[in-house]
């Protein structure tokens, strides 16, 4: 029973006029009044950060009807992080997107990814929000390409010594390419994705090494190579 104050109490009661419900939002292709957690569908990603900023934490869900059918948790900055989102990944799938929000998902990097990807969902501001029946559940896997490793970029630099790419898309720097002035002009790498599926399927790991070995830049010809983990 809904209890009022003496104030309200003593008000004469006025007829509401307008009865619309809540505006349309845009969801897999169609507009969408919602009125329940299940009126809720679409497939977005979300970013978070804990409380000492140590750790960040992508997380894409793909919504389909109020339930999570999927979860993908990329982490990067905290080792412990990881492990919670192992954890994450157990927990999400068959929650609502409500039960999800009020649910500790063990790190506050990915529950502040959860906070941040539910106001995305709620106000149909979705990765598909104008796709026609949103995304297949399983198009977190297509996200991460060959090999089914996260994107990921490291690069290092000082003021002294200048910058150090680590790693970027095409994946682990090998090598440095420089020219005369001493400016980063391109790079070797390796792809870890494909080489370790290689070797997974059998091939030799020496040959599964140099066969996913490539070049961005103007890497052949450079007046000087480095190793940017060693020099």
């Amino acid at each position: 029973m809904t209890h009022y104050s003496s104030e309200v109490e003593r008000m004469c009661p006025l007829t509401k006029g307008p009865h619309h419900g809540p505006a349309p939002i845009p969801e897999e292709g169609a507009w969408i009044k919602a009125y329940k957690i299940e009126d809720i569908s679409g497939y977005t990603h979300g970013v978070g950060w804990c409380a000492p900023q140590q750790g960040t934490c992508k997380l894409s869900l793909n919504v389909k009807n109020g339930i999570i059918e999927e979860a993908l948790v990329e982490t990067i900055g905290c080792s412990g992080m990881t492990h919670s989102a192992a954890m994450a990944g157990e927990i999400l799938p068959g929650k609502t997107i409500l039960e999800a929000l009020n649910t500790d998902l063990v790190c506050d990097a990915i529950n502040v990814a959860m906070r941040e990807l539910f106001l995305q969902i709620v106000y149909g501001r979705t990765q598909t929000a104008f796709s026609e029946d949103g995304l297949p559940v399983g198009a977190g896997l297509e996200d991460l390409g060959k090999g089914l490793r996260s994107m990921t970029g490291t690069i290092f630099s000082t003021k002294a010594k200048g910058v150090r790419y680590l790693e970027l898309t095409e994946g682990y720097i090998l090598k440095t390419a420089l020219d005369e002035n001493n400016e980063v002009i391109g790079y070797q790498f390796v792809r870890l994705g494909k080489m370790l599926e290689a070797i997974r399927h059998g091939v030799d790991p020496k040959t599964a090494y140099e066969s996913n070995i490539g070049t961005y830049g103007r890497f052949d010809g450079a007046a000087k190579y480095i190793d940017p983990r060693e020099e």
